[in-house]
């Protein structure tokens, strides 16, 4: 299969095939999930949701991303349970339980993922082939990018802890405190505005309550808003020996 015939929405056996040839190794659903990749399935327009569905009443293409979801896929689940999702203008939310079960072969990954994981790949295999090579400088984030906000946070990191995130936010506590990831100053002019630095959340949420890198370094492959930090992030892994 060349790049070409990369459909927008790949089936599972599409992804891993595309990716093979791509990286000469061989994929799975589960290792597709675990470098990051959102799968996808078609919701049909359901009128015990219309909140969820919005204007799009033919349906919609909605992202499995929960950590329990995809750890079930992972897992080699028969079928797919979605409990938590993106309505259809990208507002997370939860679904009424048991939530909504989908066959395995209506699974989808997006094109503009399966390259972008490509991409990654062979740079970090072209970095490890050139060890001798200058470290790459890191561009000093934007003031626009210092920070995620607390509905960021928890759609990140919350589904990997035990303790209530929401509240430790709000606590000013600790690793979430001024003097840890909250960024100094965020807030003076209203609580709302505070923002939290992901890399010093993520370290402390590892070293705190042990929560496993590899469940950390996936958050920041999978939301849009952590891309940006993505740099920084493996810059500072690399570092520290993780």
């Amino acid at each position: 299969m060349t790049l070409t015939e990369l459909p927008f929405r790949a089936t599972t056996a599409q992804a891993c095939h595309w990716l093979a040839q791509q990286t000469g190794t061989s994929w799975t659903l589960a290792r597709m999930i675990e470098n990051g990749l959102i799968p996808y399935v078609w919701l049909d327009y359901d009128a015990d949701y219309p909140a969820l569905f919005g204007d799009a009443n033919g349906g919609y293409p909605a992202p499995i991303f929960f950590e329990g979801d995809t750890r079930r896929l992972a897992a080699g689940s028969e079928d797919v349970l979605i409990t938590i999702t993106k309505d259809v203008y990208r507002i997370v939310t939860q679904l009424k339980p048991p939530g909504f079960r989908r066959a395995l072969h209506e699974l989808r990954f997006l094109k503009k993922d399966l390259e972008r994981l490509a991409s990654k790949l062979k740079r970090e295999a072209q970095l490890e082939s050139e060890p001798e090579s200058e470290p790459v400088s890191i561009e000093t984030a934007q003031e626009s990018q210092i920070g995620i906000n607390k509905e960021q946070v928890l759609m990140a990191f919350s589904g990997l802890v035990k303790i209530d995130l929401e509240q430790a936010l709000g606590s000013g506590g600790g690793i979430f405190g001024d003097d840890g990831a909250r960024v100094k100053g965020s807030a003076k002019r209203a609580k709302n505005k505070a923002v939290w630095n992901p890399i010093t959340l993520a370290l402390g949420l590892n070293d705190v309550y042990r929560v496993p890198m590899p469940h950390l370094k996936r958050a920041f492959n999978v939301h849009d808003f952590l891309h940006a930090w993505a740099t920084e992030w493996n810059y500072t892994l690399a570092l520290l020996g993780k």
